[in-house]
């Protein structure tokens, strides 16, 4: 998926926060320590860096949902994650978004903290971020040559 289909799924997915672009998303791709899970209609960005990984971003395209691919999506972040020797992972999710909080929740994500009024609509309304975590455990070490 190119940086330009990713903008695209993103903008169909969100307006708060605001869609990432193009241009987004490819300085995001660049980066050395981001990798994108992809399929047809959705797309995770993570980041692993320094034993913890990020989930940046999650869309699955509104006709897709509801239809395992955001399960599949974390699932590989997980895996991923711990491949890259990350022993935690993070994310961020507005408060309001229950569905999204559900799916994190069912792999195992708590909330970590609150960013009051972190999030701004596009009619003014502000929205508090929750920022979710969980321990990935200790990567195993390399196998004995």
């Amino acid at each position: 998926m190119t940086a330009e289909e990713m903008a695209a799924l993103h903008a169909l997915c969100f307006t708060t926060p605001k869609p990432w672009t193009a241009a987004e998303f490819a300085s995001m791709l660049a980066d050395p320590f981001v990798f994108a899970l992809t399929e047809a209609e959705g797309v995770l960005l993570g980041r692993a860096v320094a034993g913890e990984a990020e989930v940046l971003t999650l869309a699955v395209a509104p006709q897709a949902r509801r239809r395992g691919m955001a399960a599949r999506l974390m699932a590989r972040f997980l895996y991923q994650a711990r491949l890259r020797g990350a022993e935690a992972a993070f994310l961020e999710v507005a408060a309001g978004n229950l569905a999204a909080i559900a799916l994190y929740r069912a792999h195992g994500f708590a909330e970590a903290g609150r960013r009051r009024g972190y999030y701004r609509h596009p009619d003014g309304r502000a929205e508090d971020a929750l920022v979710l975590s969980r321990s990935l455990g200790k990567p195993a070490p390399p196998a004995a040559t």
